[in-house]
Formats: C-alpha cells, sequence, structure tokens
C-alpha cells in the first residue's frame, strides 16, 4: 500500500515528500528558544531540530525505513503464501501415496480382508443370492472346504489329470506341421476356485509341479511329509516355514512374514524358497529384459528347448521326458511349462497349463480329436509372449542337507541368475 501522510493520513505514495512540505510545511516549525533559535519538530518521532534541512534528512530516513519495512512485509506474505502451498501440495502427496499404497495392498491381498476362507465363503453365498447354486449345495461345499482346511490337503475339485499322456497320444499321430516335441513328466492340472480367484495362480501352479513331482520316486525321500497335494491355506503355511528356517528374509519383510489368511499374491522367490526348503534343487532364472524384435523373448524359448531336450536326444518325434514342469512368472500372473514344440520351419511354441483356464476346457483336450484345435488352450508362441520380464523355476535334482543350508544362506543375498 503506498505510504500515508503522518498528518492528516491521506495516501501519498512516492510524493510523500512534496505532499508533507507542500501541504503541511508550516507545521514543521516550532517556537523558538529563548535565545530566539527556531526550533522544528520530526512530526512522527517529535524529535526537535534547530535546522529545517536536518529535519527533512531525518523525515527522509523515516520514509525510507517505511518503505523498507513495506518490503519486508511484503516479503514475509510471500513466504508465508510459499509455505502454505508448500504444505499442501506435500499433504496432497503424502494422500496420493497412501491411496496408493492401500490400492496395491488390496491388489496384492496385503490388505487384512481375509483369505481363501473368507473369499469362498463369500462367493458361494453370492452364487446363492443369484440363485446358482442350492443351499444345500452350499452346506456341503462348506463342510468339504472346511474338512480341506482342518487337513490341509486340497479337495481335488480343481484337478484335470490325464492331459500329457493325451497329447503324447496325438502328437504320436499328428503330421502336420510338429517336427519335434518334448513333453514333461506327467503333471495334474489344477484352477483357480471360488476360494482363490483372482490371486491364486502362484499357488495353483506350485500344486502342478508338486503333483509332478509326487509322480516321480526319486523326490520321494525329499516329499515324503508331502505325499498329497497341499491345499492354499497350507502352502502358505509351508513357505511361511521357510522364511522361518532363514529363506529370502527380505521377500519374507515385504509380505510382513505372514501368508497364511491373506490373499497374498506369491512369485518366482516364494516357489523357490519353498523347493528348496523341501530339498528339492532349483534354480531361478531371470529373463530381464527382451532377447528379440518386437519384445519378444526367443533366449527364453532357447533355454526351455535345452532344458528339455539336453538329455533326451534321440531321434524319436514325441519325447515323453522325466523333466518336471517349470514355472513361468511374469508380472501379474504365472503359468507352467509341460512342454515344447519345434515346428518344421524351427519355430517354437510353448504348451502351458494355465490356472486360469477350467476343468471342463482342460477335459476336451483328454478327447483331443485330429486337428489338434484344442491345443490352441496350451501354445504360446514366441509372438505371444511379450512382457518386459519373465522368471521361471526349474527343478533339477535333490539337495543334501549341506547344500540345503548354503542355499538357504545364499538366497539370503541373491536367488536369481539374470540371462543377458
Amino acid at each position: 500500500a503506498p505510504p500515508e501522510c503522518p498528518f492528516c493520513g491521506e495516501a501519498a505514495g512516492r510524493e510523500l515528500e512534496e505532499h508533507v512540505r507542500a501541504r503541511h510545511g508550516h507545521l514543521l516549525g516550532a517556537p523558538g528558544t529563548g535565545n530566539g533559535e527556531q526550533l522544528y519538530e520530526c512530526p512522527m518521532c517529535s524529535l526537535t531540530c534547530t535546522d529545517i534541512q536536518i529535519l527533512e534528512e531525518h523525515v527522509d530516513l523515516h520514509l525510507e525505513e517505511h518503505n523498507f519495512t513495506e518490503d519486508i512485509r511484503d516479503l514475509e506474505l510471500a513466504q508465508q503464501l510459499q509455505t502454505e502451498e508448500d504444505e499442501r501440495q506435500r499433504s496432497e502427496e503424502e494422500k496420493r501415496e497412501r491411496e496408493e499404497f492401500e490400492k496395491l495392498q488390496r491388489q496384492y491381498g496385503l490388505d487384512n480382508s481375509g483369505g481363501f476362507k473368507q473369499q469362498f465363503l463369500k462367493n458361494m453365498e453370492r452364487e446363492v443370492d443369484r440363485g446358482r447354486m442350492q443351499p444345500f449345495e452350499y452346506h456341503k461345499r462348506k463342510a468339504d472346504m472346511m474338512e480341506s482346511l482342518a487337513s490341509g490337503i486340497d479337495d481335488g475339485r480343481t484337478k484335470t489329470s490325464g492331459v500329457i499322456e493325451a497329447l503324447c497320444k496325438y502328437y504320436q499321430s499328428e503330421n502336420k506341421d510338429v517336427r519335434r516335441v518334448w513333453l514333461s513328466a506327467g503333471v495334474d492340472h489344477f484352477h483357480s476356485s471360488l476360494g482363490d480367484r483372482g490371486w491364486g495362480c502362484g499357488y495353483r501352479n506350485f500344486q502342478m509341479l508338486l503333483s509332478s513331482l509326487l509322480q516321480n520316486s526319486f523326490y520321494n525321500d525329499c516329499l515324503r511329509d508331502a505325499t498329497l497335494i497341499p491345499s492354499i491355506p497350507k502352502i502358505q503355511s509351508m513357505i511361511e516355514d521357510a522364511w522361518r528356517e532363514g529363506f529370502d528374509p527380505h521377500g519374507a519383510s515385504h509380505f510382513n512374514n505372514r501368508l497364511h489368511g491373506s490373499k497374498a499374491w506369491i512369485g518366482a522367490c516364494e516357489i523357490y524358497s519353498l523347493l528348496t526348503s523341501l530339498r528339492i534343487k532349483c534354480q531361478i532364472i531371470d529373463f530381464h529384459k527382451p532377447t528379440g524384435p518386437m519384445g519378444t523373448h526367443p533366449r527364453l524359448f532357447e533355454w526351455i528347448l535345452h532344458y528339455y531336450s539336453a538329455d533326451n536326444e534321440g531321434g524319436a518325434k514325441v519325447v515323453c521326458t522325466s523333466k518336471p514342469p517349470i514355472y513361468l512368472q511374469h508380472q501379474g500372473h504365472s503359468r507352467t511349462v509341460v512342454g515344447i514344440e519345434e515346428k518344421k520351419n524351427k519355430s517354437l511354441c510353448l504348451l502351458l497349463f494355465d490356472p486360469g483356464c477350467s476343468s471342463q476346457q482342460m477335459q476336451k483336450l483328454l478327447k483331443q480329436n485330429s486337428d489338434g484345435t484344442g491345443l490352441r488352450l496350451l501354445r504360446k508362441f514366441v509372438g505371444s509372449l511379450k512382457e518386459k520380464q519373465y522368471q521361471i523355476v526349474a527343478v533339477d535334482g535333490v539337495l543334501s542337507l549341506e547344500e540345503k543350508a548354503a542355499r538357504c544362506r545364499a538366497s539370503q543375498v541373491l536367488t536369481s541368475e539374470k540371462i543377458p
């Protein structure tokens, strides 16, 4: 605001000095002293001067001080407004970060909203409300689910067996474009249920891998305490047991060392920790960037081809190997590799079991017709896998107790090998 005249209060702006002299100059003078000297009193602080020029300089100092004070006030106001704006932006950023964190917690099942049991019951109640499930079926399935949770054994409702055998039979007669095919050892397919839909793919793929290992006597000693397929809550407890042994403390801290009773997603590191805790020799391979055009991963296909074909070099068209299936992970989903085709044009095609495929879809593969249309469900060519990164967990033998302890120590530092 423009400075005001100290005599009349009028806003005088930069002309304050001229205003004072012109309008109120007569007030600057004061009665003289007894010896005849003229006295002049400052209108701002009442200082008395004997020289009008000195008084004018003194008043100028007052005016300069007034302007400086106004500048200081303007600066303080600007600083206050900036501080308030910074605080508002910081508050909004904290709110966004909190909302994003809560969203991620919900997405990855870490929001304390319950686990398999709670989701199973909630989804069954919804099915009853919509008329898709009769009340008697609800109570029967609830009882079966409670029994499964109590025993720790999967109820087998989502399992399909015999697909690998059916594929072997189909490829024996297929003569169109497949030059050679390598199939894993027998493996059962498990799909997501009402209790784990939307988050259970990692657990279901572990069940698939375990179903193959249980059919191989080589792993009997490792799996003597897991002779049947565990339920998802039981798998969660088994991973927690591996963490308590010291496996992957960094990954465990991500889940606050707790999986049981949650809908937490798991990935390759959790599968590695669980298998190694069971003394099953495995490795994580990290395909951390595309190795082909258009964001493709031909090195991933080549690695899997070598995995299945290294010890199976015979000339047979169909090679039913003793190799366990491979756990395949990418952002947001995981699947199980059960074989690989080599076409007559030398291109490669993976055969994948997807937990998202229902039993009804998988059953069709048991009755594979001659044209192989049902295989579309399993086939994935190089151009079909274009996520930025992939991880695989591949099983390759049994660990001694000493090797297990060494891998536990190593997992506390590094658990994956990166393919350049």
